[in-house]
């Protein structure tokens, strides 16, 4: 049946609305992982350029998740066809990056921010210190603010249920950059590390949120293969 022009209208700004959502939740989750990762820098005795870059690319780490949005926010369960699609996203960001003349420290972290401290993340699958430091510091980040923060399939995790989280996969982190994240974020207000207050909800909710995430990590195993180096 054809649309009508108030119909396709509504369609129009429900599209809309919809795209400004999805921009405004990179970016406050982009502000997040800046502001955590240039605390852990400053923790890590890092010079203040270095500091200055790695707040960049935590702004823009998912920038590459703009072109596969329709996969991240679907309801239908995950998969391993649409996590290999979704993990492109670090690859995307960093030629969005490459095109705008980026500083390639930056890009580099961009590129790298999922890679796992024992080889098992993407795109490349380095191990330990091969894995710039930037992209460490920002995996730590990521993690937690993802975590933090509320998504179509779950609620936001409570701080201390997401360092919980954190603990049991340990194995991904630099223990180094990890052991500095607990110390900051056991430092200062949530609040000034994030810019917003991370969502509490209901408990028994966040103990069936753990156990249904934990249930996930184990059905969609990493099945790592060789990507481009830089």
């Amino acid at each position: 049946m054809e649309k009508t022009g108030k119909e396709s209208d509504m369609v129009e700004t429900a599209t809309a609305d919809i795209s400004k959502y999805r921009v405004e939740e990179l970016i406050t989750h982009g502000i997040v992982v800046s502001n955590l990762s240039y605390k852990i820098a400053q923790e890590l005795g890092c010079d203040e350029e270095f500091c200055k870059k790695i707040a960049m690319a935590g702004i823009v780490h998912d920038i590459g998740k703009i072109k596969v949005y329709s996969y991240i926010y679907s309801k239908d369960s995950m998969n391993i066809e649409k996590m290999r699609y979704i993990r492109m996203h670090s690859e995307i960001g960093y030629d969005i990056l490459q095109t705008k003349d980026f500083d390639e420290d930056i890009a580099r972290a961009v590129l790298y921010h999922h890679e796992n401290f024992d080889g098992s993340g993407y795109p490349s699958n380095l191990v330990g210190e091969n894995i710039p430091l930037m992209a460490r510091i920002l995996r730590v980040c990521d993690v937690f603010a993802a975590l933090t923060s509320d998504r179509v399939y779950r609620n936001a995790f409570d701080v201390e249920t997401a360092i919980e989280l954190m603990i049991d996969e340990v194995k991904n982190f630099d223990m180094k950059i990890f052991l500095t994240f607990l110390t900051v974020v056991n430092c200062a207000p949530i609040e000034q590390l994030t810019g917003f207050v991370v969502s509490n909800h209901d408990d028994s909710k966040n103990v069936s949120d753990k156990k249904e995430y934990g249930r996930n990590k184990k059905t969609i195993t990493a099945k790592g293969k060789k990507g481009r180096k830089r």
